[in-house]
């Protein structure tokens, strides 16, 4: 099973911790970083072979990791030289792809299943398959619902449930056909183009443990956290 990793980003929200680290190698506790624990998972998951999208402070990323043998993978890299989006580096990635692979974020913690979640993607023939997870928004004031200046509704301090992306993806190869390599090309603008076609992509939805580390106080929770949840995180690594 062959992974693409995307660690390319400036962690601008995360700053100062990537001031001088890129996000994917900040630590979570006492010995491990970010995307450590990522091949980890990867690699007694079943993953053998990885490409990892870098691009800002890449080559601290590429001293890291090197090949990934101490991870019993094989690791190679993709240098963006200028911001491509979500998508955008696999696009010079085609001739190296398989049919389906897995395509995530560097700097997410979760213990979803990401060989099942393959296997979901394969199975679905979907050309991609999207991670969700449950949010719940509480709304802090009374919503009013209008019609012809007139409340036809009301509803005290609602809740709305929905599920986002994980960052965390299955996608087939040919699902990139059409696109041009070089050229930007967001999860975004991949998804409503799907839907456009009516191709619809496949959710697989996931109630376990995810934390997306996109701010301060979302690195501050993941150390917190850590210490209890290791066994969880790395069960098998």
């Amino acid at each position: 099973m062959y992974a693409v990793i995307l660690a390319g980003g400036k962690g601008v929200r995360l700053r100062p911790y990537t001031t001088a680290l890129p996000k994917p190698l900040v630590p979570i506790g006492d010995q491990h970083a970010i995307l450590e624990i990522v091949l980890r998972q990867l690699s007694a998951a079943g993953f053998t072979r990885a490409t990892i999208a870098i691009g800002h402070l890449g080559e601290i990323i590429r001293a890291y990791v090197g090949d990934g043998s101490q991870w019993g993978m094989s690791i190679d890299y993709a240098t963006e030289e200028s911001p491509l989006g979500t998508m955008g580096p696999l696009l010079g990635l085609r001739e190296r792809l398989p049919e389906t692979f897995l395509v995530m974020n560097g700097d997410v913690l979760t213990d979803l299943d990401y060989a099942d979640l393959l296997r979901r993607h394969e199975a679905s023939a979907a050309p991609l398959t999207i991670a969700t997870y449950p949010r719940k928004v509480h709304i802090d004031f009374g919503v009013l619902t209008t019609d012809a200046s007139r409340v036809v509704a009301f509803t005290e301090k609602p809740s709305m449930d929905y599920r986002v992306s994980m960052g965390i993806y299955g996608l087939r190869r040919d699902t990139l056909d059409g696109y041009t390599a070089g050229l930007p090309l967001g999860f975004d603008e991949l998804v409503l183009d799907l839907l456009a076609a009516q191709k619809p992509p496949h959710a697989y939805e996931f109630d376990g443990y995810w934390l997306d580390i996109g701010r301060p106080d979302d690195y501050d929770r993941a150390n917190a956290e850590f210490t209890s949840r290791k066994s969880l995180l790395l069960k098998g690594a």
